[in-house]
């Protein structure tokens, strides 16, 4: 089985990782860590560069965890690509990071991690990125 890490280069993403990891440890699992953007903007600070993925790289593999990173771009929403990952990779968990929005934002603009989890055929954890302190 598989725990299935959607990824991005923020503190959200860093949260989402760390829990992925260690809910792959428990559960004696390979990690898939996925990032997508649709590629219909010219800068997507959501599609990690290749500095980002060299250290999600180095610490899975320093951890000595079985894993593949897979990046999707063009096409479908980030949601609808970890939904259908999750699927054929046969997951047994998604971890997601979440941001705070207001519920005016949430509103407006939808949410993937919603989609993510109402749509998921298997069990996923949101996380939160630390606090930080002003």
């Amino acid at each position: 089985m598989t725990v299935l890490i959607g990824y991005v280069p923020s503190p959200e993403g860093e949260a989402a990782l760390r829990a992925g990891i260690d809910e792959a440890r428990r559960r004696g699992e390979r990690i898939l860590v996925v990032n997508t953007s649709r590629g219909d903007a010219m800068v997507d600070t959501r599609f990690a560069q290749e500095p980002d993925l060299a250290h999600v790289r180095e610490d899975l593999a320093a951890l000595g965890i079985d894993f593949d990173i897979r990046q999707v771009l063009g096409g479908r929403d980030a949601a609808e690509e970890i939904i259908e990952l999750a699927e054929k990779s046969e997951a047994s968990l998604v971890v997601i990071g979440l941001r705070r929005r207001s519920a005016v934002g949430k509103l407006i603009m939808g949410s993937s991690a919603q989609q993510i989890l109402l749509g998921a055929g298997c069990p996923v954890l949101a996380v939160k990125a630390a606090a930080t302190t002003s």
